[in-house]
């Protein structure tokens, strides 16, 4: 995102706020809202933009004002305030309700064009409960452009605000934990310096105690604007390299069941066998590489195939392997206990792993590339297709 570009969007709301404050609903859309839009690089005047987009309920039908489309399939959905109004936790709850509705919508951004709040569907809880990532105002961006990164289209398509997010989430929780033990961590970090340094000339407790309080403050900054990872120094291994790296988040696999490396035309199989492809990061591939399968997952009919899509910065399908059975993960043999593993609180009790037939997981010599389309959850293709894409586009 271009400083540049944030700053004039900016300020120009700003003026357009000023000189009219009690802006109603429509003006807002079309002076804030759709400048914002277009500023993280959806293109209004095409089919990926669906205004009054309707979201079938119990009760009927209602709209949500933008639909943001990847492909035929709605990813996001805004709603949209007028600027003379606060925004509310009525009107949070209700672009929650929205988003439950859509499978395949990940991200819900409510504003008035002066704040905005961003809401996911929280990985970290059991039913992928919808949870606000993070609000900031209009001001806010001039000085902390990284938000727009969580927003961007490219990020929503490429499965990097999924990341961020993430980050954020973590965040969180450590915040939550140091409220929680404010208390403890204080006296923990007392007896430290005390049997380190001996005498301390002022009141420790004291000191310790604020420690932990501008931690927290720290903290809730840092969560506010996260944007993407620093690039690596010259000698830290690639970022796509699973093995050998120094992110605490990805485990070192204890095995590896890779079989080695196949190009999709050597696959064998019929051209119409169905291929499930699932989404990971690169978090998850010591799963898959340590009990040659995957999990933890909810499916709801049969296929012959898995294929890996890893997302963040090496976004494209890169693994491939033939499905022997369905089974439940306590019956798994799984490496780890499943909470050892990252995404190990996913587990529910209708998800099941995914176990491949021994020696089939292979990483695809001509990995298909990400164009504009990637599976945000659980995708459908055909063997035929897979041999023959030549982006991702081509898959779904």
């Amino acid at each position: 995102m271009k400083q540049d570009e944030v700053d004039e969007y900016v300020q120009r709301s700003l003026q357009l706020i000023e000189t009219s404050p009690q802006m109603d609903e429509q003006n807002t859309k079309v002076r804030l809202v759709q400048p914002f839009l277009e500023l993280l690089g959806w293109d209004l005047y095409s089919t990926e933009v669906e205004l009054e987009y309707t979201i079938p309920m119990a009760s009927g039908s209602t709209h949500v004002d933008y639909a943001l489309l990847v492909g035929d399939s709605p990813v996001v959905f805004v709603e949209a305030k007028p600027v003379r109004s606060d925004l509310t936790n009525s009107e949070v709850r209700q672009l929650k309700s929205y988003m439950r509705q859509e499978l395949d919508v990940d991200w819900g951004i409510l504003t008035n064009g002066r704040e905005f709040e961003v809401l996911t569907k929280g990985r970290q809880t059991k039913n992928g409960e919808e949870v606000s990532v993070v609000r900031f105002d209009l001001e806010d961006l001039t000085e902390n452009p990284g938000v727009l990164d969580l927003l961007s289209k490219e990020s929503i398509r490429s499965g990097k605000a999924d990341e961020i997010a993430e980050q954020v989430a973590q965040t969180n929780r450590v915040i939550r934990s140091l409220i929680e033990k404010e208390q403890e961590v204080a006296e923990a970090v007392s007896r430290t310096v005390e049997s380190e340094v001996g005498e301390f000339p002022m009141d420790l407790d004291e000191q310790s105690q604020e420690f932990v309080q501008s931690l927290v403050s720290a903290l809730r900054e840092q969560r506010r604007f996260v944007s993407e990872n620093p690039p690596s120094e010259p000698d830290d291994p690639p970022v796509n390299s699973p093995t050998g790296t120094n992110n605490p988040d990805i485990l070192e696999p204890i095995k590896n069941h890779v079989a080695g490396k196949i190009s999709r035309q050597e696959i064998e199989g019929d051209a119409d066998a169905k291929v499930a492809v699932f989404p990971t990061k690169e978090s998850g591939l010591p799963f898959l590489m340590e009990n040659e399968g995957w999990g933890f997952v909810r499916v709801g009919s049969e296929f012959d195939y898995v294929a890996m899509y890893v997302t963040g910065d090496v976004r494209e399908v890169r693994y491939f392997a033939k499905v022997k059975e369905l089974i439940e993960p306590d019956e798994a043999g799984l490496e780890r206990d499943p909470r050892d593993y990252k995404d190990g609180a996913k587990i529910a009790e209708d998800k099941m792993v995914i176990k491949f037939k021994s020696g089939s997981l292979h990483e695809l010599e001509d990995a298909i590339p990400f164009e504009t389309k990637y599976p945000q959850g659980l995708r459908y293709t055909t063997l035929g297709k897979l041999r023959e894409a030549e982006t991702t586009d081509d898959l779904f």
